[in-house]
Order: C-alpha cells, then structure tokens, then sequence
C-alpha cells in the first residue's frame, strides 16, 4: 500500500481476522472463499488514530457475478430444506457469533472506532437476531381463505429470491445482522455490500454463516467495494429481487430509483432529525440522562439519534446548564479503553461535515453552550475526535435544525405549549424516532400519537429491540427491517386455487 506507517492497531487486527477469514485476507466473501476484487485500492483508516489499517481491492462486477452464481442454487437448497431445519441453522449462526463475541467486538472496534462497551452490546443483540428469527422459520403459514365458489383457496408466503443489502458504517455489524436474519429466515439468499469504509465485522459474519451446519454454501455473501461501483452492480444485477438500504436520504432515492428500473422493490432505512420534547412536569434527571444518550451514544452517530433537544421555557435554562455541565463529563477517549463512553467519528469526511455544520450554526447566532472541537487531551493523537456539543438559542429554520449532523451535536430550541412542541417536532421531512418527558399521561400518548415517527419513546429514548418494527415515516424511509413486519417485505405472497367440486360449473367453452 502506499501508505509506508501502519496505525498500531494493526498488529492487533490482524490475528483476529484469521479467525474468521483465510490467512486474514480481505476481499469479497463469496461461497466460503475470499475473492480479491478488480477495482482500486481501497484504504481502510483506524479513527482513533488516522492512520492506515490494511488496503483491500474494490470487488468489481466479476465478483458480484460471482456472488449472485452462488446465491442461486443455495436459495434453491435452503427453501427446499423443512421450515424447522432453517430455524436450527439460524439458531447455530446465533451460537457462533456468541462464541466468537470477543473477537467480533475488538474488530469492530479497532476498525469502526466504537467503544469497546457498545461493540460488546451489539455483538450480543446480533446473536439475539439470529435467535429470534430462528423462530419464525416455521411459523410462515399462509390461510384459507372462505371464497364464495367451489375452490379451497389458499395462501403461501414464498421468498423472493437473492436479496441486496446495502449498509452504513456507523453500526457495521449490527446492521449486517438486523438485515441478514430476516431475510434469511423468510427464505432467501442475501448479498450484502457493506460501507468500504467498514466491511471487515461483515465478512466475519459471513464466514460464520458458511461454518454453521445447515447454511447451503453460498447462501450469505459479502462484497468488499465502493458504493458506485460494486453497490451499483449488485443493485442493477438482473437476479436481484429486492434492494434493502440503510443510509442517507440522498443515497437512497438514488438507489430505490435504480431498482424501480427493474421493477425491483424495495426498503429503505434512511436519516432522520428526531425531536426529544422535555415538559416542565418532567423528571429532569431522567431527562437529562436521557438528551445525553439520546444524541452523544455512539459519538452521534446514529439515525434515531435526539440531536433536537425540544425544551419547555419554564425550565429551558436550568436544562441547558445542566446538560452542558454534564455533557463535558462524558468519558471520551479511545475506544480499546473498556471506560470510554464516547470514541472517535468513523471518518475525516464526516468529522470535517460535524465541525462544518456547527460552525455555520454558530455563524447564524447559535450559543455553543458546551464542546465544539477536538477535547484538548485528545489534540495530537490524529484521531476523528468531536466533543458533545450543545447549541442554544437554535431557530426552528436553521439548518443545523432542520439536516442531520450525524455526530454528538444537539440543538436546543424552546417551546411554550404542548401544541407548539409537536408542530416543531413535525417541522421536518423526517420522520424516524422522537420521545416525549412528562409525568401526564394523557399527554404522553397524545404527543405520542400526534408526532410523525416510525419510533417513539416516552420518558426514555433508544430502546430497540428486533421483536419491534422499525422504520421510517417521510424522508426516513419506507418498509419496517424488524419485527415480524419486516418478514413482509421478504417474501410474496401466492394465491392457490384449488378446486374440489366433483362437477364444476362451465362457464366457458364446450367438451370437444
């Protein structure tokens, strides 16, 4: 690689992708082998530090060709196998990742830059997908439906075939694992194009999949390359029967508006610029906890992070003080370091868009109440660190109000009455998540009810589970990725017609 100094962090990477990949090389997983791409030289960079970790090959159609190869006879395979048999496989794929949890963990951190405490969290809800659709793998029954003629009519649930999953880089594995279980248990063969930014927690998942007794070879590949090239084949591959994206807006119109060419469907998980509303009648230090984890967990980096923070007036300034005061207290360090709460950004792209945006806010007459730059113990280091930063005095037409920063920035705005709180919140084309504080139960489900959002949280905020659907309303997206919705949009439905008179009626034609 051209790069001649490796990030530290390298020498550590490096045993722990043997476990999951031959001689740890890093490519495209495709039927159990590591295929090395045709494209250009792709770098993968350490946040924390901003140095190179390792250089793999853009995939290239050759090699989506190739997965696609595969996926065909494995789908075939898996839903010729009884519904039970596909629920113990998916339920071996759960054991695996569990005795391979430490390892996932350190490779997601090292290579993604999140906390060690988060990625040992994730690790566990991956398993915890698997387990849960594991089952469902028998329980896709269709029914009899009582038609007014002489035919039993049925309906079948039936997969679509080999599906395209397109994830972020924000939560690598995690999303690998809340796309790839769904569709697998519903039938299907997943192809997944991870970030290349962050493919190496994807490729693992994969290789477990292959090792897990039941898994027809072939049936979950993972391409290792870049969105417009590797992406864009796979989207417009003729063998794709639906396109799954979680990313931004922009990606993903452009994206859905490839597959709607082949008259492909599909789901989109996309951004959102959630409202977290406090009412003066609220349990402040429950609330205070909860602004914090709703936008600095993750560094920010999270689509239903509460980066508005919707403030009564009566208490809009102690609020303000105290979360400032609590924010800077944050622990926020390396993520190898099992205390650090927040880690770096993923990206100097990113970093320099969080640093861009709250500039500018400040510039339009924002008050930077807390944060708004690298923390001092962290200059030097090289790595993409941005402290929790508050904003005050925000307009509802800012843009830092209006777009989705992506990193650990909250705007502050206030608001009189409880009808004021839910227009601002709904003053946005997003519609993700959003949570309400207040000890008033009626208006809790009022408000609850009155927001736009596919998510909603009332005196919490974050809580996720793969039993409950998730997605989007407006610019967030379409399509629900959990739950037993999501088994919707992975398969379709047949109609069966049978019919059980003896001498059914003619109603066209003669007996020759």
């Amino acid at each position: 690689m051209a790069e001649t100094r490796l990030s530290p962090d390298a020498a550590a990477l490096a045993p722990l992708l043997q476990r999951f990949l031959p001689e740890g090389a890093v490519g495209s997983f495709v039927a159990g082998e590591i295929l090395p791409g045709g494209g250009e030289r792709l770098t993968l960079v350490n946040p924390a530090d901003g140095l190179p970790l390792l250089d793999y090959a853009d995939a290239g159609a050759a090699v989506v060709q190739a997965a696609m190869d595969a996926a065909r006879p494995a789908q075939r395979a898996w839903w010729g196998m009884s519904a039970a048999a596909r629920g113990r496989a998916l339920w071996e794929v759960a054991r695996l990742v569990r005795a391979e949890a430490e390892a996932l963990a350190r490779i997601e951190t090292l290579s993604a830059g999140k906390p060690i405490r988060d990625t040992r969290g994730e690790v566990a809800k991956v398993a915890e997908m698997f387990e849960y659709y594991a089952g469902w793998a028998d329980k896709l029954h269709g029914d009899v439906i009582p038609v007014p003629s002489s035919h039993l009519n049925y309906t079948r649930h039936e997969p679509l075939g080999t599906v395209v999953q397109i994830t972020p880089w924000n939560a690598p594995l995690f999303t690998a694992g809340w796309q790839v279980a769904p569709a697998l248990c519903a039938g299907n063969a997943v192809v997944l194009k991870p970030s290349e930014l962050t493919p190496l927690t994807s490729l693992a998942l994969a290789a477990l999949c292959h090792r897990a007794e039941g898994i027809p070879r072939g049936l979950v590949s993972v391409l290792a390359g870049a969105g417009p090239s590797t992406g864009a084949a796979a989207v417009a591959h003729p063998e794709t029967r639906l396109v799954v994206f979680v990313g931004s807006a922009e990606a993903g119109a452009r994206i859905a508006a490839e597959a709607a060419r082949n008259i492909v469907p599909s789901v989109l998980e996309l951004g959102g610029k959630s409202a977290n509303i406090v009412f003066a009648d609220a349990d402040l230090d429950r609330a205070i906890l909860g602004a914090q984890a709703a936008v600095f967990g993750g560094a920010g980096q999270s689509c239903v992070a509460g980066s508005r923070l919707l403030v009564q007036r009566a208490v809009h300034g102690t609020v303000v003080e105290r979360l400032a005061h609590a924010a800077a207290r944050i622990p926020f360090g390396a993520p190898t370091d099992p205390a650090t709460q927040i880690g770096p950004i993923n990206n100097r792209r990113q970093l320099d868009r969080i640093a861009g945006m709250v500039r500018a806010a400040a510039d339009a007459g924002a008050r930077l109440a807390t944060g708004g730059g690298c923390p001092e113990a962290l200059r030097g280091t090289g790595g993409f660190y941005y402290a929790p930063t508050i904003l005050d005095g925000v307009a509802p037409g800012a843009l830092i109000a209006r777009e989705e920063v992506f990193g650990p920035v909250l705007a502050v705005l206030p608001f009189d009455t409880e009808e004021e709180a839910v227009a601002l919140a709904n003053a946005t084309p997003y519609g993700l998540a959003g949570a309400v504080w207040t000890q008033d139960v009626g208006r809790a489900h009022r408000v609850a009810a009155a927001v736009r959002a596919g998510t909603f949280w009332v005196n919490s905020y974050k809580t996720i589970n793969v039993a409950s659907p998730f997605g989007g309303f407006g610019r967030s997206g379409y399509g629900r990725s959990s739950g037993r919705e999501a088994l919707a949009a992975y398969t379709q439905t047949k109609s069966v017609w049978v019919e059980t008179a003896a001498s059914p009626a003619v109603a066209f034609g003669y007996v020759g």
